[in-house]
Parts: C-alpha cells; structure tokens; sequence
C-alpha cells in the first residue's frame, strides 16, 4: 500500500519539476515526467492489485 505514496510525492511538488530542461524528443521536462508518473502509477497499481488479491 505504501508504494501508493511514490506518484503523490513524485508530483507533490512542482518547483522539483517545472522546468524545460532536459528534452526529451522535444518535450520540455515539465510535461514527459508527468507523463513517466502516468504510466509508473498504473504499474504501482497493478502491483498492489496483485498483491492485496492474494
């Protein structure tokens, strides 16, 4: 349960975030690592799904 806390933390402060640089294929930092916690939070919970189903 408590790698539920990883995406809130990761996106809890934006001054960590909001900048433009690094680039990654032309998006500034701000939007692809906001995306990166997209697709991590639905591996988190599928991993908690999994575990609290057994």
């Amino acid at each position: 349960m408590l790698l539920l806390l990883l995406p809130y933390l990761g996106l809890c402060f934006p001054i960590v975030y909001a900048r433009s640089t690094p680039a990654l294929w032309g998006f500034p930092f701000f939007y692809w690592y906001q995306l990166v916690w997209v697709i991590l939070a639905s591996v988190l919970l599928a991993i908690v799904y999994r575990k609290l189903k057994t």
